[in-house]
């Protein structure tokens, strides 16, 4: 325990200490941003805005995470957890004059303890980095062809849905995972979906309406991703029985509030189904055995700027709502809500810090409930601050209050503290 707690706060230490960087030369992005501003490593020499200007994009990122569970849940205490990734973009139109393709990977690692299996116990999950067993893995590595102006593009290789499906940008300062990929869908597959920290082979096609404001999305994938019986590594395996997941999603993005180009105004629908058959929870056929049933589920969401601050793009009070379903008879929650408020730049002289609020409810289904005696639902409270110190350093303070956790009645009621920093290399 000591151990943990001295090397989560010595490298949260380290971290801060490196507000003291000496300055590099400055050199501006495509994008107008200065690399030696927005990130710890900054331009190396210039040389990395040269290979941006060829096609090559280089991203680093670091996550460490100190989280404690002070009372309720499995077992009060603490555990430090870090994520580090990879990430490279080729831009094939500037290294070859292939016109429209791209190429994408990216690659990451996780150390450190499990506060939500060994202390919390909670179904949703109180960390986004948390994984069940520490590894190095791709989480997408794929190529992809756009066509007729941007409208059109199909993508072939490793990928991971939540990269593109049920995505909301209001909920991504949550540390809670189902602020990412809704529960409903993340609870399923035989291996877990393709959604980090693993991916699926398959393929996905978007089409974009004339002015990019609509959209179609549909993929198709292995149903099983990974090798569920090697958890560490990428693996393509295909299986006799894993069947194909199918994942298609509608969205349009509306006129932005109050004129501001940063603002966000997003609804979208969706679903998904697997093609192999799984066990049903308790009911049997005539022979005595588990019935076969087909797992599947939709979903819609919507987010949107409630109230622009005047004057100050992309800031402002931002609201969402998510409802997902799944399967009633197959999986242990039939249904799920995120709702909250995040509001960005409160303060003047803080346009990237991130006030938010928010809260997760997946309701029992049935026969889970029966089959356990479980609570009717587990609910996540999540409040957190987000602190942009620097273009390329986060500190962001975590309280979550977790009701009834795995829906299990024996499980008390869990308040989760954590405290992030990441950092952009």
């Amino acid at each position: 325990m000591r151990k943990t707690l001295k090397s989560g706060i010595f490298s949260m230490g380290l971290l801060l200490c490196l507000n003291c960087a000496i300055h590099i030369p400055a050199h501006a992005a495509e994008d107008g941003t200065d690399l030696n501003l927005t990130t710890f490593t900054g331009d190396w020499n210039g040389q990395r805005q040269t290979w941006l200007d060829q096609g090559i994009s280089l991203d680093f990122t670091h996550r460490s995470d100190i989280v404690r569970n002070q009372n309720g849940g499995i077992a009060t205490g603490t555990r430090w957890l870090s994520y580090t990734d990879a990430r490279i973009r080729l831009d094939l139109n500037k290294m070859m004059g292939w016109e429209g393709w791209t190429v994408y990977t990216q690659y990451h690692s996780e150390l450190g303890g499990k506060p939500n299996i060994k202390k919390v116990g909670s179904f949703v999950g109180v960390d986004n980095i948390e994984v069940k067993t520490n590894t190095a893995q791709f989480s997408e590595l794929w190529l992809e062809k756009s066509m007729l102006d941007d409208r059109l593009a199909v993508l072939v290789g490793l990928y991971a849905v939540d990269s593109e499906f049920y995505v909301t940008e209001s909920t991504g300062v949550f540390l809670q995972p189902a602020m990412g990929m809704n529960i409903s869908f993340g609870q399923t597959g035989k291996n877990g979906p393709p959604i980090y920290p693993m991916a699926s082979f398959g393929t996905r096609l978007r089409y974009k309406s004339a002015d990019k404001n609509s959209y179609v999305q549909i993929a198709l994938l292995d149903g099983v991703p990974g090798d569920p019986a090697n958890p560490r590594g990428s693996h393509i395996k295909f299986e006799k029985g894993d069947g194909v997941l199918l994942m298609a999603e509608a969205g349009h993005v509306g006129e932005k509030p109050g004129g501001d180009d940063k603002a966000i105004n997003k609804t979208a629908i969706g679903m998904w189904r697997y093609s192999a058959n799984y066990d049903d929870l308790s009911s049997l056929d005539g022979n005595g055995k588990r019935l076969q049933r087909k797992n599947f589920g939709w979903y819609a969401l919507a987010e949107r700027t409630l109230l622009p601050k005047a004057g100050h793009p992309g800031q402002g009070l931002q609201g969402f709502l998510r409802f997902g379903t799944a399967q009633k008879d197959i999986n242990q929650s039939d249904w799920s809500v995120n709702l909250g408020l995040n509001y960005v730049g409160l303060f003047d002289g803080r346009a990237e810090d991130q006030l938010a609020l928010g809260m997760t409810y997946a309701h029992a289904s049935e026969k889970y409930r029966k089959l356990n005696k479980a609570d009717n639902f587990e609910s996540i409270v999540e409040a957190t601050y987000k602190i942009q110190v620097r273009p390329w350093l986060v500190i962001q303070p975590v309280v979550q209050c977790v009701f009834n956790p795995n829906m299990d009645a024996n499980l008390k009621k869990a308040w989760v503290l954590s405290l992030r920093t990441e950092v952009a290399f």
